[in-house]
């Protein structure tokens, strides 16, 4: 991606992006000054800066670190964070039931100025109460970035909110840009990013970082991060054009009417919007994901899959041992071949002075399995 070039051009400042997860902590010497937990609506703000499990503040310091102290330095460092907690796996009964619900988070960041919400996490259920919300957020001209799920190795179910309407569906792909192995697949798939060998915090008590194998969840926190690049440069587009700008020039060697089952329309490269002055963003009412929104959602093998609602509550969490919303960032660093890309590459580095995250595009060649097939 040539950071330091696009830093020349953008670096996210002016964008808010609201990390709904596992909470974050402001005080890791990479987020100081970097979290408005100040924003989140008091009714929605329970213990939103106590992360109790790491996940959610590795999501925000790849987004908007800014490398302090030898921290992360995300892909966006001029962003800005709000953060959301609500309940998933390693959360007790008891604080469960006083962490807002998913749909009521949605609708709380979808009525402030937040442009970006980004949900590093999966459910293998679908909730009415969920999906009215995320309609909600689109129709006040939010960005919804989702990860796709890390269990395309075993029974690859849906992953919500991903699976939504107008949410980007985001993949995990290697440093060479392989699809990750564990990278969830369908026609809900819309871009992919790296997500693999990537740093995070090891555990809640923030003493180190770990290599925890990555995950959709790292892949859609430096898509959200780079939509941040693209609207802080262009501050008077709409959520369609950022979208479309990322959709249009994201690697790929396939046409992009018929985008893939793996990848979607191909890897991320937001340098390529930046650095293009004269860059055309479409129309800014029309939605990117039209088609998709309209066929509904099919899974890998190009069934369809029913949006209905499952689950007992807004937060499946909340009311069943078996429910799967979980951070998907603890699958493991591999990667396999049913689509693979070339030319891109990702390099993490933990330094005495700072990570900085480092993603360079190329031509793509992909094995075809195409939603059109």
């Amino acid at each position: 991606m040539k950071t330091d070039e696009m830093w020349k051009v953008s670096t996210g400042k002016g964008v808010k992006v609201a990390v709904i997860d596992t909470g974050v902590n402001p005080d890791t010497p990479s987020l100081r000054g970097q979290v408005l937990a100040e924003e989140v609506p008091r009714a929605h703000a329970y213990k939103a800066t106590e992360d109790y499990e790491g996940h959610g503040t590795t999501m925000a310091e790849l987004i908007a670190g800014t490398g302090a102290g030898g921290g992360l330095k995300g892909l966006a460092p001029g962003a800005k964070v709000v953060p959301y907690r609500i309940a998933m796996k390693g959360l007790d009964k008891a604080e469960a039931e006083k962490a807002p619900d998913l749909a009521d988070a949605i609708r709380a960041a979808a009525e402030s100025d937040v442009k970006i919400l980004s949900m590093s996490f999966t459910n293998d259920l679908a909730d009415d109460e969920v999906l009215e919300a995320v309609k909600y957020a689109h129709s006040k001209g939010k960005l919804l970035i989702a990860g796709t799920g890390n269990d395309a190795e075993g029974k690859n179910l849906m992953g919500y909110p991903a699976a939504y309407p107008f949410v980007v569906g985001v993949a995990a792909s290697d440093e060479s840009g392989k699809v990750a192995k564990f990278s969830e697949h369908g026609n809900y798939v819309d871009v992919a990013a790296p997500g693999l060998n990537m740093p995070a915090w090891c555990d809640n008590t923030f003493r180190s970082y770990c290599d925890l194998g990555g995950g959709t969840s790292s892949a859609t926190a430096l898509t959200s991060a780079s939509a941040a690049l693209i609207w802080s440069a262009h501050p008077d587009w709409t959520a369609n054009q950022v979208l479309n700008s990322l959709i249009d020039t994201a690697g790929r060697d396939w046409a992009r009417d018929d985008p893939s089952t793996y990848l979607g329309y191909g890897l991320i490269r937001p340098r390529k919007v930046l650095e293009d002055k004269a860059y055309d963003p479409g129309p800014a009412n029309t939605d990117p994901l039209a088609r998709e929104n309209a066929t509904g959602v099919l899974d890998g093998a190009g069934d369809p899959v029913a949006a209905s609602s499952t689950a007992p509550s807004a937060d499946p969490s909340k009311d069943s041992k078996d429910s799967k919303e979980t951070p998907d960032g603890q699958a493991p660093a591999a990667a396999s071949d049913p689509e693979t890309t070339d030319g891109t590459a990702l390099w993490v580095t933990l330094g005495a002075a700072a990570a900085v995250l480092v993603i360079g595009g190329g031509a793509f060649a992909v094995y075809r399995s195409r939603r059109s097939a």
